[in-house]
């Protein structure tokens, strides 16, 4: 694969020492290493290599600058004949290019019903990097249809969660704070058949960031039903470790999956979600437990960050098997969060939950660093999510994997015990792609790489990744073996 070249680039500008050229392309890999090396300030160790577009069974359809901005997370809404693609974003601010203002980051609407031809529809700003809110722009989106409207459930900075009416994306309207005073708000979830909406923050008095539910099936008018968190989180208890923060939960039929701690001491939580929204609200021992099914302890080097459930899977070779073919999993990245691999390596955990009292990591899935120097390329290794859709043309079959520097993974999980990496795409950077840094002997060392930091699909079955970075939003496709695996 091509991926060598960025990152031997790269070790030879660390060290701005020419290499042996004996290949018969002597005279392109040399021009391209002076290029590299001038690129380099010979009195620092700062470098800003970047790199081309790399794939496997995955082709690129269209991109979107999202206006320089850095990105979390994607959602696709069909509304009518229109496809529009909402951006949660992470602070900062830029130039909203529709406007001519500079705004603070916070909630792109882009139209991709040409997936080719994206463009802005409008951006709602975000809360001021200067307030108390703690300018984390607007990361979180769900959007949903009811009532022949079209609404947008977003976190706004650290401390809240709104709601706004998108019916017409080109001119979107404030509805409702739905909650407000949280800290380290993050991943919510919203049912949008029924309504109810499980609202991820820091409440105070709480120990540590948990559930807020509410009934939203009528947005203008909120409507609280209960605090919810593991034993430990509640108000004036004083048990030993405080349990971690909730990431966010994913609901499926009458189990939601809560995933805890996103990258280390991470707690799995199954629970009953009849039990959880009829059960007593006040927050005591007896009550937090009364609708949970399980609660599972990671590693302490391993965390919760997306709870996937991948529920009735047919496993062939198991069709012998006393207890029969069909097995229910779960799919759980653990988040890497530091650069340049100065961590313990994170892996995505598929865990066998078909008794869901019991549930058994079964196996796992990574992306191997030799297959393409990853660690050297700068910024952050690993994985971080995968898509959560849940679209009938891949679930049971493929998985999506955002892995930062390593862009995004598709995998065959047709077999949940034995998973396969069938594709990627891994895009090049742009000179909006923002150069990520360590420390080395006190001198910051900066590197630029991609950054892949949400993967979402559509029903159509393109896939969008946004990049953390500032590098844009890609819309992609399936080729070759990928597609023939979607298509089984």
């Amino acid at each position: 694969m091509g991926a060598r070249l960025p990152a031997a680039i790269a070790a030879r500008c660390r060290s701005h020492k020419m290499p042996r050229l004996d290949s018969m392309f002597i005279k392109i890999f040399f021009i391209t290493v002076i290029l590299s090396v001038s690129a380099c300030a010979p009195d620092t160790d700062t470098q800003y290599s970047g790199h081309p577009e790399e794939s496997s069974n995955m082709s690129l359809l269209g991109h979107h600058d999202l206006q320089g901005r850095s990105a979390y997370q994607p959602v696709i809404e069909r509304q009518g004949g229109q496809w529009v693609a909402y951006i949660g974003l992470m602070g900062g601010r830029a130039k909203n290019a529709v406007t001519g203002s500079v705004e603070w980051n916070g909630t792109l609407l882009i139209d991709v019903t040409d997936p080719s031809r994206p463009f802005t529809l409008s951006h709602i700003p975000g809360s001021d990097a200067e307030t108390s809110r703690g300018g984390s722009g607007a990361q979180m989106s769900r959007v949903c249809t009811m009532h022949g409207k079209t609404y947008l459930l977003r976190s706004y900075g650290n401390t809240g969660h709104e709601v706004w009416d998108v019916t017409e994306p080109r001119d979107p309207q404030f509805v409702v704070t739905v909650a407000d005073g949280l800290a380290g708000v993050h991943k919510n979830w919203w049912e949008c058949d029924t309504g109810i909406a499980y609202i991820v923050g820091h409440a105070k008095d709480w120990r540590s960031r948990h559930t807020q539910i509410y009934d939203l099936s009528d947005p203008q008018h909120p409507v609280f039903i209960r605090n919810y968190g593991i034993p430990g989180q509640e108000p004036g208890s004083n048990s030993e470790p405080i349990p971690t923060n909730l990431h966010g939960p994913i609901v499926l039929g009458n189990r939601v999956y809560f995933g805890y701690g996103s990258s280390r001491n991470g707690i799995i939580q199954i629970v009953d979600r009849n039990k959880l929204l009829t059960g007593r609200a006040e927050p005591s021992i007896a009550n937090l437990k009364a609708p949970e099914i399980a609660r599972y302890y990671l590693a302490p080097n391993y965390g919760a960050h997306t709870t996937l459930p991948i529920i009735g899977v047919e496993v062939p070779d198991y069709a012998s098997s006393a207890m029969g073919s069909v097995r229910d999993f779960l799919v759980m990245p653990s988040e890497s969060t530091r650069n340049e691999c100065h961590e313990e390596r994170d892996a995505v955990l598929i865990i066998d939950i078909t008794y869901p009292e019991t549930p058994m990591p079964i196996s796992s899935y990574q992306v191997q660093e030799s297959d393409g120097d990853f660690c050297q390329r700068g910024g952050r290794f690993g994985p971080h999510a995968v898509d959560e859709s849940m679209y009938p043309g891949y679930y049971k079959k493929l998985i999506f994997v955002s892995y930062f520097n390593a862009g995004v993974r598709a995998v065959d999980i047709r077999n949940p015990y034995a998973p396969r990496e069938v594709g990627y795409y891994i895009p090049a950077t742009t000179p909006n792609t923002q150069p990520r840094c360590i420390e080395v002997d006190g001198t910051p060392r900066c590197k630029v790489a991609i950054q892949t930091n949400n993967v979402e699909v559509d029903d159509r079955g393109f896939i969008y990744i946004v990049d953390r970075a500032n590098t844009g939003m890609h819309i992609l496709e399936l080729t070759g073996e990928a597609l023939g695996v979607s298509k089984d």
